[in-house]
């Protein structure tokens, strides 16, 4: 879905701004921005979940140490 719309330049302090239209609007707290030739290209940054951020990694190739060898079984303990 390409559309566009003609919006102002102004200034905000020392900084050059534009107020983003609301169906220009991102559905993210921050964003990329980035100069590609005479184009300013805006990006949101995707928060991703826990699961999504775990799929991304390897696997280990390390053994993990069996911690709890030398204690007794839970259902030996008397309590």
């Amino acid at each position: 879905m390409l559309s566009e719309r003609l919006v102002r330049l102004f200034r905000n302090g020392r900084n050059q701004a534009v107020r983003i239209p609301r169906e220009f609007e991102l559905d993210a707290d921050e964003v990329v921005m980035r100069r590609e030739d005479d184009r300013i290209v805006i990006e949101p940054i995707r928060r991703r979940g826990l699961l999504a951020t775990l799929a991304t990694l390897s696997a280990l190739d390390e053994t993990m140490p069996d911690l709890d060898q030398d204690l007794r079984a839970l259902d030996e303990i008397d309590w």
